[in-house]
């Protein structure tokens, strides 16, 4: 959960650098800080993603001992 949450700021800080590199017209920062914010919703995506897949998997657990019993 945490790592979650900190790719999501990480992702919020590099965009907003991205914006604003973008606008002073310095294209080499522009690159890097376009890389990193790739890098960083990509890792959000991904650290999200397994949040929601061990939701979904203990729910499934639980509902099959409840059938069981």
């Amino acid at each position: 959960m945490k790592a979650h949450e900190y790719w999501s700021v990480g992702a919020l800080i590099t965009m907003l650098g991205t914006f604003y590199s973008g606008y002073k017209g310095s294209e080499s920062s522009h690159k890097y800080f376009a890389a990193s914010s790739l890098l960083c919703m990509i890792m959000a995506i991904y650290t999200g993603h397994r949040i929601i897949s061990k939701n979904k998997k203990t729910e499934k657990e639980s509902n099959s001992i409840e059938n069981e019993e």
